[in-house]
């Protein structure tokens, strides 16, 4: 089973940019396209952007088209969201986890934070 450790959530200012990076256990990450996500207070998780197992193609929720781009580095195991211009709206906690019918484990997700 892989394992989904999120990070580089924090304050930003509207404006701003983020990293988030999504660290998986296990070589089989590569097999996977793969996808951020992200849960507002009291919602259910949203998708925000996938990209498939060798970085040929990725799709954007239209909240996060322009904005934000999603990448992968296989080698490392790691998935990438950079997040720039960033709004109020986008202030959630943000996951990643492969795409359906695939779903590992979910992991603990990272804060992203908008406010100035």
């Amino acid at each position: 089973q892989v394992q989904l450790v999120e990070s580089g959530g924090g304050l930003v200012q509207p404006g701003g940019s983020l990293r988030l990076s999504c660290a998986a256990s296990g070589s089989i990450f590569r097999l996977y396209a793969m996808a951020w996500y992200r849960q507002f207070p009291g919602e259910q998780r949203e998708w925000v952007a996938t990209v498939t197992s060798n970085s040929g193609s990725t799709n954007y929720a239209d909240s996060a088209k322009g904005r934000f781009t999603i990448s992968r580095d296989n080698a490392k195991n790691t998935l990438y969201l950079q997040m720039n211009s960033l709004r109020p709206e986008d202030t959630a906690v943000y996951y990643c986890n492969a795409v359906l019918p695939v779903r590992f484990a979910w992991g603990q997700g990272t804060q992203v934070t908008v406010s100035s």
